[in-house]
């Protein structure tokens, strides 16, 4: 056995072994890890501020139903941070860095300013950066809460479709408010404030404090803060006895503790409930950068349709599905600013996209349930002749599995928009698939089978339903263009509208759909198939 896949073994159990079905529990607690790469922080972040909003919500005598909500608000906090990854690069530079540097300095007065003006187009030109805070600067309240105001509606949308109770996703849509009611965007203030979130914004900070100063760190900081980001009673809560509440286990050992004190650790996702759970956290993952919008559950089609071309059993093929759904969640630990280049990546750049699907299977590996899915995230783009990565895994350890997936991740990436291309037709990406076959990259009997899904086999085209919510083909035409990011002057000078006229084509369309800001109507695109359909 190649030592690649003795990684593989110790990590996720033998490939293809089947185990217990995965709980809620553990499926959130894996998206908490992939938000902490999205933070710049070490996996574990959110579990760990979990355990203590926990502690925290049990010496403040709350019951066990608000320190449920406490709990998972805590670990979810921050899900919206896929949704504005984009913007943050556009104002900030390297999103996960600004993100992380957040944590050391209270949103507020000079000091919140003075971090502005220092991260700001971080890494670009002194030109760029002097014209991105001149831009900023003009209403740099505006901007900053109509960002926020798009991160929270979005983390709550996200939190409803991983199933978590109204009471948590109305907290996560407060994660940027402030007891003294100068937070963004809705300037809710003291016990307007859910507890829940109240709880989680200390316990987030707190842990991170405690892990660069320890304990005097984490009061200092919260005493700082008493009053004006934190509500004082909490705040009071915590430094009363700090120690003994920061006094929570590291690794794997978080993990585990965490998990026991999930309110959904006994609800085991079976069929279509876990076939649910992981489309979903594929289609938090695609938000990171607008040009992925429906990416996975593309991924998924096709190679679902391709496996049943060749005959693969159906437990299989419903493996590759949900591997499919997952393989690109490692994103989240790379910044924008790489994701977005339209330019050819240095090495350095090279070498963080390498780590994606490493990051992936990380994120997965400490779910039984998921150790065939996770072993697959982990060999997506790896190639026959071991020059893949991340691991350069060699042909004579990839399984069929592990081909197909490699096959259909590359027909789908061919297909769609990148920053430095503009997408292939079917046939070119065909094409392109077979070129890498002979160059020693893809299986040549996976290609042929998502070759003949995509171009009339069992993964064709079928003809599409009626527009839904009553939208005229141009409503859906813009809807698809404020899918994939696109802003009103770039949809006007696509389709050779005014400004005015697409404004009130989105807001038309909004309100016809039910959504209220652009990551809604992402999900509602992909949802509904738009993404690729003809309109």
């Amino acid at each position: 056995m190649s030592l690649a896949l003795q990684d593989r073994v110790a990590d996720n159990g033998p490939v293809g072994a089947t185990a217990g079905a995965p709980t809620r529990g553990e499926m959130i607690a894996a998206v908490s890890v992939a938000i902490d790469l999205g933070l710049g922080q070490p996996a574990e972040h959110m579990m760990r501020a979990a355990l203590l909003a926990d502690r925290l919500a049990a010496r403040l005598g709350l019951d066990d139903g608000q320190r449920g909500t406490a709990y998972q608000a805590t670990l979810l906090m921050w899900i919206g941070c896929t949704a504005d990854s984009q913007e943050y690069a556009r104002w900030f530079g390297d999103d996960i860095a600004v993100r992380s540097a957040s944590y050391l300095v209270d949103w507020s007065g000079l000091p919140f300013l003075r971090f502005l003006v220092e991260h700001v187009a971080e890494g670009r030109s002194p030109v760029r950066r002097a014209a991105t805070l001149a831009e900023l600067m003009i209403d740099s309240r505006g901007r900053l809460g109509a960002l926020l105001h798009s991160h929270c509606l979005s983390a709550a949308l996200l939190a409803e479709r991983l199933g978590l109770p109204r009471a948590v996703q109305e907290a996560v849509s407060a994660a940027f408010e402030r007891y003294d009611g100068r937070g963004l965007p809705r300037g809710l203030a003291g016990e307007e404030i859910p507890i829940a979130m109240r709880i989680a914004q200390l316990a987030d900070t707190a842990e991170v404090h405690d892990r660069l100063g320890g304990a005097e760190a984490a009061v200092r900081m919260a005493r700082e803060r008493r009053g004006g980001q934190f509500d004082p009673l909490i705040v009071d809560a915590f430094t009363a006895d700090a120690a003994a509440l920061l006094d929570i286990p590291h690794g794997s050992a978080a993990w585990r503790a965490a998990l026991e004190c999930a309110p959904d650790r006994d609800d085991v996702l079976h069929g279509d409930a876990l076939d649910a759970a992981v489309a979903a956290i594929g289609d938090f993952a695609d938000l990171k950068c607008p040009f992925l919008l429906g990416h996975s559950r593309g991924v998924a089609e096709i190679v679902g349709a391709a496996a049943r071309e060749i005959g693969v059993p159906a437990d299989e093929v419903a493996t590759l599905r949900r591997a499919a759904h997952l393989h690109d969640i490692g994103r989240l630990g790379v910044s924008n600013l790489i994701w977005s280049k339209p330019d050819v990546l240095d090495d350095g750049d090279w070498e963080r996209v390498r780590m994606h699907p490493y990051l992936g299977g990380r994120v997965l590996a400490r779910i039984p349930g998921l150790a065939a899915e996770s072993a697959l995230v982990r060999a997506h783009h790896e190639h026959l002749d071991g020059s893949g990565y991340p691991a350069g895994v060699p042909g004579t350890s990839l399984t069929r599995s592990d081909r197909l997936l490699a096959a259909a991740v590359a027909f789908r990436a061919a297909i769609e928009p990148r920053p430095y291309r503009a997408a292939l037709e079917p046939g070119e990406a065909i094409e392109r698939l077979r070129r890498r076959v002979a160059a020693g990259h893809l299986d040549g009997e996976a290609v042929a089978a998502v070759a003949a899904a995509a171009t009339g086999g069992t993964g064709a085209r079928r003809t599409r339903p009626p527009l839904p919510a009553g939208l005229t083909p141009r409503e859906a035409e813009i809807l698809t263009l404020v899918a994939q990011g696109r802003s009103n002057r770039e949809i006007a000078a696509v389709l050779t509208l005014s400004e005015k006229t697409v404004r009130n084509h989105v807001e038309h369309t909004y309100a016809k759909i039910g959504v209220a800001n652009r990551v809604g109507a992402s999900l509602f695109a992909i949802d509904h198939g738009f993404i690729g359909r003809p309109v």
